[in-house]
């Protein structure tokens, strides 16, 4: 009983709902008329003459009515009783993304008369020029006439709809052109201001942000219906699309901005994964669109949207509570931006009134959110600058410590000098002597038919083992001094560690002595001072083995030689660097004797061979497969040598010093630096000339070109 009782009164109610006139009177300048519709939602498309007989019509509850998505036309009935002196209104529907617009009237001869605007068709075809839909209504005094408006479109069919004065009307839509024409400048200042900064500091963040901005404002101003009037009038088919596209692309746009801006890959990896479907999810609404799927794709844009405001900001809140300032501006921008959206969809769902503030808070909270999210931009470049300063502050601190420890050691340098300069002249003249004997030993082994000449060894033996010495007889008194430092602390430490004083007093009495000493400094120093009198003495013993294997003593001597002899005989002398590992191709041809010293000749291709057998090594290391060709042609004026290694080659900038003296890729001990400058002086001192092509990781070849007839240079 009850139940029909509620059903009983809550018909009585909607009825005289849907059957309340609109009455205007004297002082009616504007009503928003969502009250009194009555509103028919088909599931199938219908005519004027079938919509009037239908009793399907229910009231709407809502000022702003929210009919959400249609697949057919939504029709609306209202009825207006005229009680003023005037006969002329103006029927405003403040929603221009809808497709299609008809308002039917009634009319004596021809039953109804409509009137079609929307998107579907241009522009220009409008009689009012605002992107409002706005109709004529003419009624005469105390006249009553009913209406109907039939409503299509793709995406969600809001209704604000009202009866007004025309001259209310275009007061009222002269402010709103004007809020829209702020929001519009607010939208090109930080457009051209970001890009500015895009190519001053050539970051893409801003990039990024410059076209989220550019694709939320032309959303924003699409969605007034600004886009149709001003940009594309006569383009009604890309009007239909526009805001769905512009929407999509200022998402992807926010989504990538939001990734550089967050550095979500290393701060929040889950969520980058996330942002990548995202994106995918809207290019495929993107696609949808475009393909004629428009309400399939306003429904992948409206959802998809949802899912990254949340997303985006709990990332930005994880991110900033992680740390990260920037993130503070970040989670303020989208919170405002959110704030924005609920206050339209509330205002859009009756919650809150219709006015200026709730038809534009989307609008406000978005200039809002491009500011914050510009001050966020801003603040990042701020804290590069601190963190690049305190990284030039920190640079020059360790160019002022670098600067004091050098003088504190050339001061000990000169000192040092002094006191060695005895003990180098005692080892020079022991070198002196060990020449002598190593020229004996030359002179015996040239009668070896093992050996081929190695003349600029001779030249080379002082400077060979003046180095290894220098590396024995320099480290020993630092040494000295360091040991004698080191039992001076053993006896300090021993002192303290017998005083009565306290574990923790004796401890810090300790750290303070090994600090003032410079305990670790001095450990170091040790240890590299043994490392190199032990590299000086192997390196010594390996050069005066390699002096019993062979010596010449004719580089002085101008004479004709054979070049393959040459390289047979220097490939005999690094024959124990080859191993098993290291295969020689050659390829020789008949050559004529040229003039030349053939000993200095015999030391580049020592040094050649031998930098191409290190090469090798780096590139092999211990495997097999490192292969060394060694070709020889002649001309009518020169004798042409090819030297070429599968070695590990050489970068731009070691090809450019591969010829400067003491330039080396080696590391510390393995080279002196001199092979290569001495072999473009000695293929220079004999009118020559020698050529190098390399490639990083695939190999060098030098090629050399030594002059048949030696000529003297011109004085």
């Amino acid at each position: 009983m009850i139940r029909y009782l509620f059903l009983f009164v809550f018909f009585c109610f909607t009825s005289t709902i849907s059957y309340s006139k609109i009455i205007i009177s004297d002082s009616t300048e504007r009503v928003l008329i969502g009250k009194s519709l009555s509103v028919l939602q088909p599931n199938k498309e219908l005519n004027i003459n079938e919509v009037q007989q239908s009793n399907q019509f229910v009231p709407c509850l809502n000022d702003i009515p929210n009919l959400g998505l249609s697949a057919s036309s939504v029709w609306l009935k209202f009825t207006i009783l005229n009680q003023s002196s005037n006969s002329h209104f103006l029927l405003n529907l403040g929603y221009p993304i809808l497709d299609e617009v008809e308002l039917f009237t009634s009319d004596s001869i021809l039953g109804y008369k409509s009137v079609l605007m929307g998107e579907i068709k241009s522009y220009h075809d409008r009689k009012y020029n605002h992107p409002n839909y706005i109709f004529d209504i003419d009624i005469a005094q105390s006249q009553t006439n009913t209406y109907y408006v039939r409503i299509k479109s793709t995406e969600q069919i809001i209704v604000p709809i009202s009866i007004n004065k025309s001259t209310v009307l275009w007061e009222l839509l002269g402010q709103e052109d004007l809020i829209s024409g702020i929001y519009l400048g607010i939208i090109l200042i930080m457009i051209f201001y970001n890009l500015f900064l895009f190519f001053s500091v050539k970051d893409r963040s801003y990039l990024y942000y410059v076209l989220y901005v550019l694709f939320a404002g032309l959303t924003q101003i699409g969605i007034k219906g600004y886009n149709f009037k001003y940009l594309w009038p006569d383009f009604p088919s890309f009007e239909l699309k526009s805001v769905i596209l512009f929407a999509c692309m200022s998402c992807i746009a926010a989504i990538l901005f939001t990734r550089r801006f967050l550095l979500t890959k290393q701060n929040a990896p889950k969520s980058n994964i996330a942002f990548s479907v995202l994106i995918v999810i809207f290019i495929v609404g993107i696609v949808a669109t475009l393909v004629g799927k428009a309400q399939i794709g306003f429904q992948i844009m409206q959802q998809s949207t949802s899912l990254f405001s949340l997303g985006v900001l709990s990332v930005s809140f994880m991110v900033m509570i992680k740390g990260y300032k920037p993130a503070n501006y970040f989670f303020a921008a989208w919170s405002v931006l959110l704030i924005g959206s609920i206050l339209f969809l509330l205002k859009d769902y009756g919650i809150l009134p219709y006015n200026t503030f709730t038809s534009y808070s989307m609008q406000g909270a978005s200039a809002i959110e491009m500011a914050l999210l510009s001050f966020g931009l801003a603040n990042s470049i701020n804290i590069l600058k601190k963190e690049k300063e305190a990284s030039q502050n920190e640079a020059l601190r360790i160019s002022k410590e670098n600067e004091r420890i050098i003088k504190e050691q050339n001061v000990m340098l000169e000192i040092k000098v002094e006191e060695r300069t005895h003990e180098l002249q005692e080892t020079n003249e022991e070198l002196h002597i060990t020449l002598e004997d190593l020229k004996q030993a030359q002179s015996q082994l040239v009668e070896s038919e093992k050996m081929a000449s190695l003349g600029q060894l001779t030249a080379g033996i002082a400077h060979e083992i003046n180095n290894p010495i220098n590396f024995v007889t320099s480290n020993v008194t630092p040494l000295r001094r360091d040991v004698a430092m080191l039992l001076d602390a053993l006896n300090n430490i021993e002192i303290i560690g017998l005083s009565e004083l306290s574990i923790a007093e004796k401890q810090k009495k300790i750290d303070d002595y090994k600090e003032d000493l410079d305990f670790d400094y001095l450990k170091e120093e040790v240890e590299h001072l043994l490392k190199g009198i032990y590299e000086g003495a192997s390196r010594t013993a390996e050069i005066v083995k390699g002096l019993r294997i062979f010596s010449r003593v004719d580089e002085d001597d101008l004479k004709r030689a054979d070049l393959n002899e040459g390289l047979d005989s220097t490939i005999v002398i690094i024959n124990n660097l080859l191993g098993n590992k290291i295969e020689i191709v050659k390829d020789y041809a008949i050559l004529p004797l040229i003039e030349c010293y053939p000993g200095k000749l015999n030391q580049v291709f020592l040094n050649i061979i031998t930098n191409a057998i290190h090469a090798i090594h780096q590139q092999f290391g211990e495997q097999i497969g490192g292969k060394i060709w060694i070709s020889t042609a002649s001309n009518d004026k020169d004798v042409i040598v090819k030297i070429k290694d599968n070695g590990i080659g050489m970068d731009e900038k070691t090809k450019h010093k591969i010829f400067e003296p003491f330039f080396t890729t080696k590391e510390v001990g393995e080279g002196t630096g001199l092979g290569m400058s001495i072999a473009y002086n000695t293929v220079k001192k004999h009118n020559g000339q020698i050529f190098m092509e390399s490639n990083l990781g695939e190999g060098t070849e030098f090629t050399l070109h030594i002059p048949i007839i030696y000529e003297v240079p011109a004085l």
